[in-house]
């Protein structure tokens, strides 16, 4: 049974699950996974001591796992910014979108008939885009393995982008990184721009 050593975190990558442990003493940096601090209420921070047993991956090189924190997590502090008074987001007036996509999708349907698969494609892509806008919340707060932007993207862009709203909007996911949101809307103006070319004459020669 491998015996248990003492560390420190000295690099954390939150967004990719994954950081370095330095061992106490030697001062070896172990590569160490989010999975193997279990599950817990908080993520690994740069500076948490902790404890952990030495094992090897496939390649057989040395890395962290059992990983324990030896401290309680340090209390959050409020910086000047996130004290100051901030406007609210009206979300209520973003998700409209949704409703007006809607009744201009139906619009169209009424005046030149759309695809009957139109409706299931959309409301499929929207409800599989919100649960993994909401499995990549919780991945984010258990500091595990996180999805790519790039695939909420893709998913945006190919009609999920109804459900990406709903998302950012009720789960407070993705919702303040604004090159995130920039590359967001992007999708959402192809996406419609896409629809108008294919299913209706305004776009068409």
């Amino acid at each position: 049974m491998s015996q248990r050593q003492q560390g420190i975190v000295s690099q954390w990558d939150a967004d990719k699950g994954y950081g370095f442990i330095t061992v106490a003493g030697s001062g070896e940096r172990l590569f160490a996974h989010a999975r193997a601090f279990g599950l817990r209420p908080h993520r690994p921070y740069v500076g948490e001591a902790v404890s952990f047993e030495v094992g090897l991956d496939a390649q057989g090189k040395r890395r962290a796992q059992k990983l324990r924190g030896t401290a309680p997590p340090p209390a959050p502090q409020a910086s000047p910014a996130a004290t100051a008074v901030r406007p609210k987001r009206n979300s209520s007036r973003i998700l409209l979108l949704i409703p007006l996509f809607a009744a201009w999708v139906l619009a169209c349907e009424l005046v030149w008939g759309l695809p009957r698969w139109l409706w299931g494609a959309y409301s499929a892509m929207s409800l599989a885009t919100f649960i993994v806008y909401w499995g990549d919340k919780r991945a984010a707060q258990r500091g595990s393995w996180r999805v790519a932007e790039g695939t909420l993207h893709a998913l945006a862009l190919f009609g999920g982008w109804p459900g990406a709203l709903l998302g950012q909007e009720l789960l407070r996911h993705k919702s303040a990184k604004r090159s995130f949101r920039r590359a967001f809307w992007a999708t959402v103006l192809l996406n419609v721009l896409a629809f108008a070319a294919l299913f209706t004459p305004w776009l068409k020669s």
